[in-house]
């Protein structure tokens, strides 16, 4: 491999002069700054960018980390991380943990290295205080997911009320007797989508049944198995509000294949809105969250720590809307 002192003794110079070359300093006459380009092409001379990295403590590098890269709605989120990223001469290196917490840890051990000069965390599934103590080492920044009482940059939507409203245009359209498919009960935006419905029932005084209430794993295996446990009650529900689209459309699947209609027979509601609502059928009402904004901001926040710059907020809620679309309907008790 040619290094750097190849370069220098071809062209005559100093290391030091090679490298004021490489890095467009001034202070290089223009016949040595020729010489030192010449032999860098005759050489085919690659510059290690991480000893520079090394030397500048800055690797214009920034870790996002997903919990599931196969699920689309990340897909946004990480084209908002990249724009801003590229805009601003960094790269944008892709963790994908596949939901395992261990997976997340070696992540957080990876940066706190300094490979990278910053994290964007799509996932805070570990104990708050690793994930805070990394925050402590390196500019941390937390996208859709939060933790509650620490000062960590955040971007996220007020789930509890998104949940609440999607629950709550169950309940204006009659429905009584409402299922919930919720993500797992380890991730605090399940518990906030939870924490939604419930207050939707008890503001409405709707009984909660513990037995309307399944958890799945975002997936759509997972929202179809979970339907199928919610049709086999006795009295099944009329309505059900799966959190994410994934579980939404496995839970079409199964009311589908058990013979019944959506929505005629039975509602649903998602999470999120991602493209595949638009491709089933019918299409799928939904609470959709602004995605790319997410992304955007929150890279936009992760560049402004890094650069030390004064953050205006800290706490950043976008906003929600409900998508009105074909699998909701008046409850008819008659059928």
């Amino acid at each position: 491999m040619v290094a750097i002192v190849d370069v220098a003794k071809m062209a005559k110079v100093s290391t030091a002069t090679v490298s004021r070359v490489l890095t467009n300093n001034k202070n290089v006459s223009p016949k040595t700054r020729a010489k030192v380009l010449e032999a860098v092409n005759q050489l085919e001379y690659k510059p290690n960018r991480l000893a520079s990295n090394l030397r500048k403590m800055s690797s214009n590098t920034v870790m996002a980390v997903v919990p599931d890269i196969t699920n689309p709605f990340f897909s946004s989120i990480l084209q908002g991380f990249k724009d801003v990223a590229l805009a601003n001469g960094y790269h944008v290196l892709l963790g994908d943990t596949g939901n395992s917490l261990e997976q997340e840890r070696n992540y957080i051990n990876l940066v706190k290295e300094r490979v990278v000069d910053g994290l964007i965390l799509a996932t805070a599934r570990l104990p708050k205080e690793e994930i805070l103590a990394a925050s402590q080492e390196i500019p941390v920044v937390l996208a859709c997911e939060y933790i509650d009482g620490f000062d960590i940059p955040t971007v996220s939507i007020d789930n509890v009320s998104a949940a609440r409203e999607a629950v709550e245009y169950l309940i204006h359209l009659g429905h009584r007797r409402i299922g919930l498919i919720t993500g797992p009960l380890s991730v605090i935006l399940s518990r906030d989508r939870v924490k939604g419905y419930y207050q939707a029932l008890n503001l409405n005084e709707i009984q909660i049944e513990g037995v309307l209430i399944q958890e799945g794993d975002f997936t759509v295996h997972s929202g179809y198995e979970t339907m199928l446990k919610l049709l086999a009650l006795e009295d099944p529900p009329t309505a059900v509000f799966a959190t994410n689209d994934e579980m939404a459309a496995g839970a079409i699947k199964a009311i589908k294949q058990k013979g019944f209609e959506v929505p005629k027979d039975i509602s649903i509601i998602g999470f999120d809105d991602i493209p595949l609502c638009g491709l089933i059928e019918p299409e799928l009402t939904t609470i959709s969250q602004p995605r790319y904004d997410v992304g955007y901001q929150a890279m936009q926040m992760l560049l402004n720590t890094i650069k030390k710059e004064e953050l205006i907020r800290k706490q950043i809620v976008l906003p929600h809307r409900l998508m009105h679309r074909n699998t909701c309907c008046k409850y008819n008790p008659i059928g």
